[in-house]
């Protein structure tokens, strides 16, 4: 193996990105993907895919595709399928499928001294393999959050995670417990297909449509952006007008501003609630038999509870001390850089309203262009280090206030994120200075 080979672990579309940009700068590396090929979670048959029949994308083509390989579908929404077509394009496109070992999937990501072992298994059995550095591209979207609740019930639970098709749920009583967007698209499939549909929810939300003014609604103001409370007043007004009050249908009033969290990217689901297919439901209080009893004191009875409760953040091929794990998620420097920079970097682990593959892809080339100023100007490398670790850290949060839950810890503001990403690039990659 060449001293300065990476490896990459995961051949999704944070994967892709890194293998693009390490191969643009001229860097060797070695991808791992426990699936057959390309596409992440995007590919349906991927035994640790989370998608389903009817998944598309929330975030609209245009904001979504990686700028120098725009995609041939001219859907504005483009559905899993497509998805995972495209990508399988991208890494055809720029010779990146040779490089990776599919059918692989690694077990143990070890340091020993200034090197990582990395040990996987494969058709030809487990072997290890050492490198210089590891780039953790495997996703945020593979373990289930399953909460638990007082009592037992005696019919199905379901993380959404298990669900793939609208047939699942043929015939069955069904509650879906939470309203993200993955729930509020299976409510939209199950009253299709289910006997009837309730949705437990704690909180309220903020549902956008996918067109305004007849176009994708995250293509419009797309220049510079506005400040957080202005944004927040004017799009809370254009929602209200455009979709009405969710209250009305039964939500709880939200107790946050509008992308203070994560907002349904469907407003299907409230067509639905008024046409009287589905109900929204309290907070479960606990299970009786097939019986669900409510914080508000209603109760309902039911074959199948569809958790949709999100995902915990997890790497567990490596040790978190290497990942600076705090509380819910790593604390590292731009979501990418440990800072205690031994060789370990992760990509992806981001979540923000729009901020596409092509976010992704500015993250792998912060990372291309450090690895390259390690070996041809290690002056730049050590200023960077000195900065992430001397600096206070780039605000990511554009002045939004996010909530405080697990699932936000590593949420940012895709203008702030990317910003900060680019400056720390363009530091890089100029002269070093020397400090005094």
């Amino acid at each position: 193996m060449h001293p300065h080979t990476y490896a990459i672990i995961g051949a999704g579309p944070s994967g892709l990105a890194a293998a693009r940009a390490l191969d643009v700068a001229g860097i060797p590396f070695v991808g791992y993907e426990a699936s057959t090929g390309v596409g992440g979670l995007w590919d349906i048959e991927n035994p640790r895919s989370t998608m389903y029949e009817s998944a598309h994308l929330i975030s609209s083509r245009t904001t979504t595709e990686f700028t120098e390989f725009p995609m041939r579908s001219r859907a504005d929404y483009p559905g899993h399928a497509v998805m995972k077509e495209y990508f399988g394009q991208y890494a055809d496109a720029f010779g990146l499928t040779e490089h990776f070992r599919f059918n692989t999937r690694v077990t143990d990501v070890v340091r020993d001294g200034a090197v990582w072992s990395v040990t996987a298994g494969g058709p030809d059995g487990e072997r290890t393999d050492t490198y210089a550095g590891v780039i953790l591209a495997n996703g945020t979207l593979a373990e289930p959050n399953v909460p638990t609740f007082p009592g037992s019930f005696d019919g199905e639970i379901m993380h959404t995670s298990a669900y793939k098709s609208a047939r699942q749920l043929e015939g069955k009583r069904v509650l879906i417990i939470g309203a993200g967007n993955s729930g509020c698209d299976i409510a939209v499939d199950a009253v299709h297909h289910a006997a009837s549909v309730d949705m437990s929810v704690r909180r309220g939300y903020y549902f956008v449509p996918r067109y305004l003014l007849g176009k994708p609604s995250d293509t419009l103001n797309q220049g510079k952006p506005l400040p957080a409370p202005i944004k927040q007043f004017i799009d809370s007004r254009v929602l209200k007008l455009f979709t009405g009050d969710p209250v009305r249908f039964g939500f709880p009033k939200p107790d946050y501003k509008i992308y203070e969290s994560h907002p349904i990217v469907n407003t299907m689901v409230l067509n639905h609630l008024g046409q009287g297919d589905l109900d929204v439901r309290a907070d479960v209080d606990r299970f009786d038999g097939n019986t669900v009893h409510f914080r508000d004191g209603s109760s309902g009875d039911y074959d199948l509870i569809l958790l949709a409760t999100g995902y915990t953040l997890d790497y567990p091929m490596v040790d978190r001390a290497e990942l600076n794990w705090t509380g819910a998620a790593p604390s590292l420097f731009l979501n990418i850089f440990p800072p205690t920079f031994t060789g370990l970097y992760v990509m992806g682990m981001i979540e923000a309203s729009g901020i596409g593959w092509q976010g992704r892809y500015e993250q792998a080339a912060l990372i291309a262009a450090y690895l390259r100023a390690l070996d041809r100007s290690p002056a730049q490398a050590a200023a960077f280090r000195d900065r992430v670790r001397d600096e206070p850290w780039p605000d990511l949060t554009g002045g939004y206030k996010y909530l405080g839950l697990d699932r936000m810890s590593y949420y940012v503001n895709k203008d702030a994120y990317r910003g900060a990403v680019r400056a720390a690039t363009e530091a890089l990659v100029a002269p070093a200075k020397v400090r005094a």
